[in-house]
């Protein structure tokens, strides 16, 4: 055998697999659904937003991204018309990224296209073995997490 025979995939090309997969089908189904102006590197914000809103610090936080780039990525979907910046009521010196009337639109669809693509998997996986695996995940990006990379 030699060092140049294909190898079970390790995990970050199975991760990448299912993150690039995901995103192509959930940013398609949205620009079917008139959402054609944001792109899958808009997630690191969007997947995280909340309706009561949150901070850029907190975003950065959960995406696992640089606060940098979630502030050249807020204002993209500000200027696009998704979130704006608000007070924050309890440090008035703080801003909370808030979803707009649209960006609610946009949550609301991408939350449905998602619920449709994970129950393609469990009933494909069937129900349990589809929880087993994401609880696996869960704790795996957890562990990772921890491990400072």
């Amino acid at each position: 055998m030699t060092g140049h025979q294909a190898a079970e995939p390790d995990l970050g090309v199975l991760a990448a697999q299912v993150l690039f997969s995901v995103q192509r089908e959930l940013f398609t189904a949205l620009a079917e659904q008139g959402f054609d102006d944001i792109r899958p590197r808009a997630g690191a914000v969007l997947a995280h937003l909340r309706a009561d809103g949150i901070r850029a610090s907190e975003l950065a936080r959960a995406s696992g991204q640089h606060k940098q780039v979630i502030g050249t990525l807020i204002d993209d979907l500000e200027r696009l018309g998704y979130v704006e910046r608000k007070p924050d009521p309890a440090d008035r010196r703080a801003k909370l990224i808030h979803p707009t009337e649209r960006g609610l639109l946009q949550m609301e669809a991408a939350a449905s296209i998602m619920r449709t693509i994970e129950e393609r998997h469990a009933k494909a996986l069937g129900k349990q073995e589809y929880a087993a695996f994401k609880t696996a995940l869960h704790r795996v990006a957890d562990l990772q997490r921890r491990s400072g990379a």
